[in-house]
């Protein structure tokens, strides 16, 4: 049977209004759905859909999958992996969920909030604030990204070392599955021991086996108190002992501990000069340090500074600054979210999102940075990220004085380096920004043949043709 585009546009029309079907023969600019935010994927569609309820993603669901036509869920469009846009083959369709924005429930007591996927998680972190409640989840993006992409992408962030990430967070799911049905996991339960644990299929998929419509997610109480400080180790070594110091002395009050190389705070200074100078002495590493409880702010800053000064004493630590009011707090944290900004500002690099047990961090790191100099003389890596769950930014830029299209042709070799030695130590090539296209074909690399076998026997059983976000995750 022919395929004719108006028709099926038309139909869609009629499902969900004539508004909400974005075509570029009407004059509609489809670039920010149709592009990745790095710019480094984009491809053609027949239209961008923008459903308002899940019975109309299901409908458009149904015509899809009854006409051969594939379908790319997307959030904010705030991934670093291309999971959210279109390849370059096959009719396809953006669904685009950020209409889907409601509130269904708000539930104090029982310290849950069920959303739609199209709920922005700022205005989320905002909603249970006002409740007296916290949802944790924090990331650069928060402002734009959606609460659909987070699951889709298991979203991790700031806050992974206290309150996991976002697989943590969520007691249950709704999702619209490639055949149109609805799968309703929508359940506030903390314990449901009845079989197969079902919504861990779609959180981390990446859009590939469902639609992601609706969310039930975990609050905790607000803290009322918190304390931050910026302290500086001479060795990764120290960092790991630190934390393990502050951990035992703090125990589930210590909620983030981040990782900062000294090339990573001079790139930051060069390109954000008004920063200020935190410790007298330069380090070679830096740690920045959150602790949070609902308790009295004094006291818990004194309980922070008595395990810093401990630290000291162990020769663990060899500077420390605990902030002492909510503008030196800020500017602590401006520094962190100041890195990736000034990497962007310093031109191309080849960014790798890896994670490996936090005791064999040391051991990596200090076999890596040799063997890429040797690779590459004059290579600059900024390395960041999440230390306390063990997730580092491994980030390389180009040598002085090498151009940013140059440096990213060297893109595979790099990789090749960093990842057979993240694999060798038994971590993962992706931390949390998932899969996507990015990633595609270095997961045959990596996962072992049977774990590739039931991926893809999961893919068959729940999407047989092939039509939910194709070229995402599983290369065929």
């Amino acid at each position: 049977m022919t395929f004719e585009v108006q028709a099926w546009l038309a139909e869609a029309r009629s499902l969900i209004g004539d508004a909400n079907v974005l075509t570029e023969d009407r004059g509609e600019d489809l670039s920010s759905f149709v592009k990745d935010w790095r710019g480094k994927f984009q491809g053609p569609v027949l239209a961008v859909l923008r459903p308002a309820t899940t019975a109309e993603v299901q409908a458009i669901v149904r015509l899809a999958a009854g006409t051969g036509v594939a379908v790319v869920p997307q959030g904010g469009n705030t991934g670093l992996c291309g999971a959210s846009v279109p390849t370059n083959t096959g009719r396809q369709v953006v669904l685009q969920l950020g209409r889907m924005n409601k509130l269904r429930e708000l539930d104090v007591r029982n310290n849950t909030v069920t959303v739609e996927a199209g709920y922005i998680l700022q205005q989320l972190q905002e909603l249970a604030a006002s409740a007296g409640r916290l949802f944790p989840l924090s990331l650069g993006a928060e402002g734009s990204c959606q609460i659909g992409g987070n699951l889709a992408t298991n979203a991790g962030g700031m806050q992974v070392l206290r309150y996991g990430n976002m697989r943590d967070l969520v007691l249950g799911l709704e999702v619209v599955l490639p055949n149109g049905e609805v799968l309703d996991l929508l359940r506030a339960l903390r314990k449901d021991n009845t079989g197969y644990d079902l919504k861990q299929l779609f959180i981390g998929s990446e859009g590939t086996l469902g639609v992601i419509t609706a969310a039930t997610l975990k609050l905790f109480p607000l803290p009322t108190a918190e304390a931050s400080a910026f302290a500086g180790v001479n060795s990764l070594e120290d960092a790991v002992s630190v934390l393990e110091a502050m951990r035992a002395s703090m125990g589930d009050r210590f909620t983030a501990f981040e990782l900062i190389s000294h090339p990573a705070l001079l790139l930051v200074r060069r390109y954000f000069p008004e920063t200020p100078r935190l410790l007298e002495e330069d380090c070679s590493w830096y740690l920045l340090m959150k602790a949070a409880d609902g308790g009295d702010e004094a006291a818990l800053n004194d309980a922070m500074q008595t395990a810093l000064m401990a630290c000291l004493e162990q020769g663990i630590i060899c500077d420390v600054a605990l902030a002492s009011s909510v503008a030196q707090t800020k500017v602590l944290w401006d520094l962190r979210e100041n890195v990736t900004h000034a990497q962007q500002m310093d031109g191309g690099n080849i960014k790798h999102d890896i994670a490996l047990p936090i005791s064999r961090i040391p051991t990596f790191v200090e076999g890596m940075l040799p063997e890429l100099e040797k690779a590459f003389p004059g290579v600059r890596p900024i390395i960041y990220g999440h230390l306390g769950d063990g997730n580092l930014h491994f980030n390389v830029s180009a040598p002085n004085g090498v151009d940013s299209k140059a440096w990213q042709a060297r893109t595979e070799a790099v990789n090749k380096i960093i990842h057979d030695a993240t694999v060798a130590l038994r971590g993962s090539i992706s931390a949390e920004h998932g899969v996507g296209q990015l990633k595609r074909e270095e997961l045959l690399q990596y996962k072992t043949a049977v774990e590739m076998e039931v991926m893809h026997r999961i893919k068959k059983a729940l999407d047989p043709q092939g039509l939910m976000n194709p070229g995402k995750v599983l290369s065929t």
